[in-house]
């Protein structure tokens, strides 16, 4: 068996165990996911991590657009079904960050540097929705998760090969560690962004946001990324999708989004 192929084969058979030991559903999709962190453990981490962020970053004093934030923020939140949630919405005063989180818990952050490519309440709605949709979605769990996998795969990895050279060991190591980044984590990322991009897409059809301007706000956001250097990718190597793929995603996904922003 060639060293790739041993690989992929450890892989597999970990992961497959990891199904088996910890498996659960995503809420809208019904993907199966691999969970071995407990809902209480992962909003206690986040809550830790937000109380340290605000201690740490400076926090926007602008009033329009902090009126602007809870007043969308709590729309959203009103349709999210976050169990056990203590919400909480603060603009982070970063405008050269165009970004924005949300941890398990309700702890939602965003920064002022993506307020420019928002412009409206339906396009701030369109990233609260996304960012709420990962934490529903147990993202940062599933992430987890599989890092343990990965962790003690690369501890069974090194015990298994004890008999080895200390050259070929390196080498098992190695491979396995590229192996499982580009064919566990980051494919894994990639899904969990599309994913949090079609169940946030609902959210802010619920909450009563036109859809189609996600679609709007996604165009301006991958605009922006092209003109400051961050438009380029190779999909294998990154954690996101590629823009035009998810804004077809996001296409295709307008019909039922528009059902659900009509319902009365």
């Amino acid at each position: 068996m060639t060293c790739r192929a041993f690989i992929s084969l450890f892989l597999a058979s970990l992961l497959a165990g990891g199904l088996l030991a910890g498996c659960a559903t995503v809420p809208e999709t019904g993907r199966s996911q691999l969970l071995l962190v407990s809902p209480a453990e992962e909003t206690q981490l986040g809550f830790q991590e937000f109380e340290k962020l605000k201690k740490s970053v400076p926090i926007s004093k602008d009033p329009a657009a902090n009126a602007q934030l809870q007043r969308v923020g709590q729309r959203i939140a009103a349709v999210a079904p976050l169990r056990n949630a203590r919400w909480e919405f603060v603009l982070f005063d970063k405008p050269d960050v165009p970004n924005a989180f949300c941890l398990p818990g309700g702890k939602v952050g965003v920064y002022s540097g993506i307020l420019p490519m928002t412009r409206d309440d339906a396009g701030l709605a369109t990233v609260i929705g996304h960012e709420v949709a990962h934490a529903v979605a147990r993202h940062g769990a599933e992430r987890m998760s599989e890092g343990m996998l990965i962790q003690l795969g690369g501890q069974i990895l090194e015990q298994a090969t004890t008999g080895r050279s200390e050259a070929s060991r390196a080498a098992l190591q190695q491979a396995y560690g590229i192996g499982s980044a580009l064919g566990v984590a980051l494919p894994h990322s990639r899904g969990q962004e599309l994913e949090a991009d079609r169940i946030g897409l609902l959210y802010m059809a619920r909450a009563g946001y036109p859809p189609r301007e996600a679609l709007a706000f996604w165009k301006r956001f991958a605009e922006y990324k092209n003109k400051n250097g961050g438009g380029k990718q190779i999909e294998f190597l990154s954690t996101h999708p590629l823009d035009d793929q998810r804004i077809r995603q996001i296409e295709g996904l307008i019909p039922q989004a528009e059902m659900e922003y009509h319902q009365p």
